[in-house]
């Protein structure tokens, strides 16, 4: 793709104000609700989903699931795709969009400000993607402690989660210099920063493509652990629409799947065509915002993400499952960034788990 950098987690919470009005107006329209077709088969007609991003890579199993019929399958006469950068919350409350791919801070966010009836069901990165990026022959911030007497590129919108790793790591804010920047790395290859907030799929690949040797300091792994592209709906549509939520989820299962079992150069093809396409439809003035998809760097953030999404406790239980100890990690990384909200206000994996006890052989998504 572009060497266009993808701003992350935090953007669009300004759409999530005080002037947000929390009385939900209908969630789904009459398309929404459930019907029998004449085979007997539930029909759930159409729906919308919130991306959180471009159509890239991050959408991979969504895209096998159109093109493998996943979605026809569990009964959906069709399913709005819509490409963000969003977080979809605002949508969600305001009934636009009935599902959204977003992150649990920005759900979080939502919930400990605004006191809005979210609810996490499922999660495809089962890990963090934030870093500190640094160059190996620079700064070369391996640790925690390294952070301290650095100068750190950290985008506005980004600055609570910035400090959620200094205080789960006790480092004094004081003890870091915060350099505002947007979300161009080129700041760190030109040495004006020592470190910069990243994506672990996107900028840290990008800086290594331009030919330096990079060190990770991955949230994940250094006291902020949370899930992110979560599957996120109001509490409203959750208790509603069970049965609908569960045919999306093993549609979505099956396309990510296919993630992990299709040849790479098939899936990078795939992703091509549903980008071009809404680029050609100028969906969100993609083109001209971020330019043609680069194939080879395509191929590295699956490869990125792939560790993101699939973990020994996903390949024990499944795809987007969320184990209790992830869930207490993740509100305990929102109360470091100053978020308070408990697991019961913000999950609920009711449907996600009844999937893998009523379909077990789903389970094995590495074929």
């Amino acid at each position: 793709m572009s060497t266009t950098p993808r701003p992350r987690s935090l953007r669009g919470l300004a759409a999530v104000s005080a002037a947000l009005v929390l009385t939900l107006s209908a969630c789904g329209s009459d398309d929404d609700e459930t019907t029998t077709g004449s085979d007997g088969e539930a029909s759930y007609g159409e729906i919308s989903m919130q991306y959180s991003w471009i159509k890239n890579e991050e959408f991979a199993g969504e895209f096998y699931a159109y093109e493998n019929g996943y979605y026809d399958e569990a009964g959906f006469d069709e399913v709005f795709g819509i490409s963000g950068p969003d977080t979809g919350v605002a949508k969600l409350l305001s009934g636009t969009v009935q599902v959204a791919l977003s992150d649990a801070a920005s759900v979080g966010a939502a919930i400990a400000e605004q006191d809005a009836p979210l609810k996490i069901i499922a999660a495809t990165f089962q890990k963090n993607p934030f870093t500190i990026l640094s160059l190996a022959d620079g700064a070369d911030i391996a640790t925690p402690e390294d952070l301290v007497g650095k100068k750190i590129g950290v985008q506005d919108s980004n600055a609570s989660v910035f400090a959620a790793i200094l205080n789960a790591n006790g480092i004094d804010p004081d003890d870091v210099e915060v350099v505002p920047v947007d979300f161009d790395p080129t700041p760190l290859m030109e040495g004006e920063v020592d470190g910069f907030m990243a994506y672990l799929t996107n900028e840290a690949i990008t800086v290594e493509n331009a030919g330096y040797e990079i060190t990770n300091l991955p949230y994940a792994d250094n006291g902020v652990p949370y899930v992110a592209e979560t599957y996120t709906v109001t509490d409203e549509y959750l208790a509603e629409n069970p049965d609908l939520l569960e045919a999306l989820l093993v549609a979505e299962i099956k396309g990510w799947s296919d993630t992990f079992t299709e040849p790479t150069d098939d899936t990078v093809s795939l992703i091509m065509e549903y980008y071009d396409k809404a680029a050609s439809e100028n969906e969100e003035g993609l083109e001209a915002i971020f330019g043609a998809l680069d194939p080879a760097k395509t191929a590295q953030g699956l490869e990125a993400q792939a560790d993101l999404i699939s973990t020994p406790d996903t390949e024990a239980n499944g795809l987007f499952t969320i184990t209790d100890e992830l869930k207490q990690q993740t509100v305990d990384s929102l109360a470091a960034a100053g978020w308070e909200v408990s697991v019961d206000e913000l999950f609920d994996t009711t449907i996600i788990d009844g999937i893998y006890e009523e379909y077990p052989e789903l389970v094995d998504y590495l074929g």
